[in-house]
């Protein structure tokens, strides 16, 4: 019985090392493969930008990340292909070229201006995409589409069952008297520090509270732009109020923000707001008009997260990086919809801001404005939800790491292995026989295992032992 615990014993112990060494070493590779995941599309995304505009307007037609993660590039020719192709990235050969579909484009903003309506070139279609809401009437819709027509195959038209407004009402709520918006990032010029959201929100001088009723102030607007675009810059005016680097969404759960980019047509983003929460989705455009009712705003990411009234200024953001702020859309997040977002880096510029935490010569450092220069607007020649980094039906915990998010999903079978086993190594304390040992006897030319008691002398080889 003595000999069969012992070899239990081994084998358990044994196998406990070894999985907790393999509980380890998949949590470390979990990590990695998180990492490189979200880095390579990143990479791979910026290389297929860069080669579509290497290539120029003539022979291609933008660039995106298809359903796969794959980037692809949209050329005209088997020449451009082919170095697509070279510079290992995917290449789709389509009929029309930017210079081709920028010109549908300044064709639509030519014509007479019906609210109602927005547009974005979609790359994966190799088409200018007109929308049209509710609001706009049958002659209207006979018009759009006659200007359509006149342009070529370059464009196509949508009807939308319902209306594109903006979304007033952080993702913190904040009041005024007449509307609710949401906060979309804390930023500084260095010295102050201020709150970015939507330019619809309000104009220069509106009075900002962090309840209804207006009893605790948060600030003041500095300066707007909307239309034409859609930011503002609120200064603080309550020192106690939190200013950190850091957007909340929903149950507790913050995600720090460590810098800025531009979005990319295919990404998975994530959007936060005061109303709705946390939602997610993808790019589908850039460059968007979109006519509201209040006027037109170019230069917008659009996209299939929904959102409602208060969602207005709310982040835009996918693995720690600010991608923009809530402008408006059309539909809710019971039945969907398109929603419009205000790009962050250009607001960033124009306003002379940067996100705090990050450094003033990051990518989203802009030069720091006097106090004066930051009251005064900008030119207009200036620009239980998912967690963040996880896709939308994995729900729970998640930390970042180095601007990594990683999910405590992409951590459960290494720490489920590890943790196993080290309950099997305890177990086998339980298991190990007591009161004796195996040892070596030294010096017997038998090379022999003798049983020996651990509180008791060594044993000594008997002195008539002959020595071979």
């Amino acid at each position: 019985m003595t000999h069969a615990r012992r070899n239990a014993y081994r084998v358990m112990r044994l196998g406990g090392i070894a999985g907790v060494v393999a509980g380890a070493l998949m949590a470390a590779q979990a990590v990695a493969g998180e990492s490189s995941g979200q880095q390579d599309s990143s990479v791979v995304a910026q290389r297929a930008a860069s080669l579509a505009a290497r290539l120029g307007e003539s022979r291609a037609a933008g660039s995106w990340v298809a359903s796969d993660g794959q980037a692809v590039v949209a050329v005209t020719d088997a020449a451009a292909a082919q170095q697509v192709r070279q510079a290992g990235v995917r290449a789709k050969v389509v009929r029309y070229n930017m210079r081709q579909l920028d010109a549908a484009v300044d064709t639509l903003r030519a014509a007479p201006t019906v609210t109602g309506t927005a547009w974005s070139v979609d790359p994966a279609s190799n088409k200018v995409v007109v929308l049209a809401d509710s609001t706009v009437s049958a002659s209207e819709w006979s018009s759009m589409k006659g200007v359509a027509q006149r342009i070529g195959g370059e464009v196509t038209m949508q009807r939308t069952t319902s209306s594109f407004t903006t979304r007033t009402a952080g993702a913190d709520p904040i009041f005024t008297q007449q509307a609710r918006c949401s906060v979309g990032f804390n930023v500084t010029n260095g010295t102050t520090g201020f709150i970015l959201t939507a330019g619809h929100c309000g104009p220069k001088g509106t009075n900002w509270f962090q309840d209804e009723r207006g009893r605790t102030q948060v600030g003041a607007t500095l300066t707007s732009d909307f239309p034409g675009h859609d930011w503002s810059l609120v200064s603080y005016q309550n020192t106690s109020l939190s200013q950190d680097d850091v957007v909340d969404v929903g149950n507790g759960q913050q995600v720090k923000i460590t810098g800025s980019a531009d979005a990319v047509v295919g990404q998975q983003v994530f959007r936060s707001g005061s109303t709705t929460g946390l939602h997610t989705g993808t790019v589908t455009a850039l460059g968007a008009t979109v006519n509201y009712p209040e006027g037109t705003v170019t230069g917008l990411i659009q996209t299939n997260v929904c959102a409602e009234a208060g969602d207005s200024g709310g982040p835009l953001f996918t693995q720690g990086t600010a991608l923009g702020i809530t402008s408006g859309g059309s539909g809710d997040c019971t039945s969907g919809g398109v929603t419009f977002f205000q790009p962050v880096n250009a607001a960033l510029t124009a306003l002379g801001v940067r996100l705090n935490g990050t450094a003033a010569s990051s990518a989203s450092a802009g030069t720091a404005p006097s106090a004066a220069a930051a009251s005064s607007p900008p030119s207009a020649a200036a620009a239980a939800p998912a967690v963040p980094g996880s896709p939308s039906d994995q729900a729970g915990f998640s930390f970042t790491v180095a601007g990594t998010v990683i999910t405590l999903k992409a951590l459960t079978p290494g720490l489920i292995t590890a943790g196993a086993s080290l309950l099997i190594i305890l177990t086998a304390r339980w298991v190990r026989p007591a009161g004796s040992v195996t040892r070596r006897r030294r010096g017997d030319p038998r090379d022999g295992l003798e049983r020996w008691d651990p509180n008791g002398p060594l044993p000594l080889p008997e002195a008539n032992t002959p020595r071979y």
